[in-house]
């Protein structure tokens, strides 16, 4: 008989949240398994094989959805196909950096060239930078403008960063599942099962989902929305909040996935530092994330679900 890991073992050893392994689990690409003494998830040998070929995988920023292709076949073609399309990727991106390299020589050059002593080449210079940095390419200047535009069009194809807009979340009366571990969450008495049983009193709110989770020291607490007749006796054993709401820098990410939400999550903070607002820090506001539209629909096409990531900010100062 295979010796079982339990689930928060497999976590630690591998630097791999318990979200995210059910993630993979809910992904199809690996399987637990619960014994009758024993609640939580434990995998196999078998499964902590797989987890770690995902891992490397991923690491080669290989998609859920190709991994999970090449998984479902027994032979060396999909996942030759898949490698070698990254090898091609990699190159479109090492010729772009190439690129990018020579425009920022040429424009070294061009304020080499410069005088300082007159104000038109002051005047151009400050038209280059205004230029590049409100993407407006139809600027007249004594250069060359196609360097412009095309700086423009590499940096754009080389960025990584996410695409963030600012939401302000409204003040709403919400019930919440406290602090728990996912597995507690999503048990069969978890908070999970009792909200899809108590969905009628659930709200919809406009401009925002009606649900929210945060994580602190491994553990999570989900949020719902509820209507404004809900009382505590409703929703035993569960307890009624208010959430302040607040303005949140968001951008989309994907459920589970910790190699992407990490990279959301750094590329919204540094979009941040170049905006006119800060991080809010104050205690009680949490970095957020919810389920965007989390249909079969969405799940089928994209081979995940999509998490939105809504960082707290305010007006920087000064």
């Amino acid at each position: 008989m295979y010796k079982l890991i339990k689930i928060r073992d497999v976590s630690t050893k591998y630097d791999v949240s318990a979200r995210t392994l059910r993630y993979y689990e809910d992904m199809g690409l690996i399987s637990s398994t619960r014994n009758d003494d024993y609640a939580y998830r434990m995998y196999d040998e078998g499964a902590v094989k797989r987890l770690e070929q995902i891992l490397i995988l991923r690491k080669l920023n290989i998609s859920i959805k190709d991994i999970g292709r090449i998984f479902s076949k027994s032979g060396s073609e999909v996942v030759l196909e898949v490698l070698g399309k990254k090898v091609d990727d990699i190159d479109d991106e090492v010729a772009l950096l190439y690129e990018l390299k020579n425009i920022v020589i040429e424009f070294i050059h061009q304020i080499e060239n410069a005088d300082f002593a007159k104000d038109s080449d002051v005047k151009l210079l400050y038209e280059k930078a205004k230029e590049i940095e409100t993407q407006l390419v139809n600027v007249d200047y004594n250069g060359n403008p196609s360097n412009v535009n095309r700086l423009i069009y590499v940096t754009e194809k080389i960025k990584k960063a996410p695409e963030v807009r600012v939401i302000k979340l409204p003040k709403f009366r919400v019930v919440t599942s406290g602090y728990r571990t996912f597995d507690d969450l999503f048990s069969e008495n978890g908070f999970n099962k009792w909200q899809v049983a108590h969905s009628h009193l659930i709200r919809d709110l406009l401009y925002a989902p009606p649900d929210f989770m945060w994580h602190e020291d491994g553990k999570a607490v989900w949020i719902w929305a509820i209507k404004d007749w809900v009382t505590e006796k409703d929703t035993a054993p569960y307890e009624i909040i208010e959430f302040e709401g607040g303005l949140y820098a968001a951008a989309i990410s994907v459920d589970g996935d910790d190699d992407i939400n990490g990279r959301v999550y750094t590329g919204i903070k540094n979009w941040i530092e170049t905006s006119g607002f800060e991080l809010d820090e104050y205690p009680e506001h949490q970095t957020l994330c919810h389920m965007l539209n989390p249909t079969d629909e969405i799940k089928k096409g994209l081979g995940y679900h999509q998490l939105d990531i809504f960082v707290p900010i305010k007006l920087r100062e000064g």
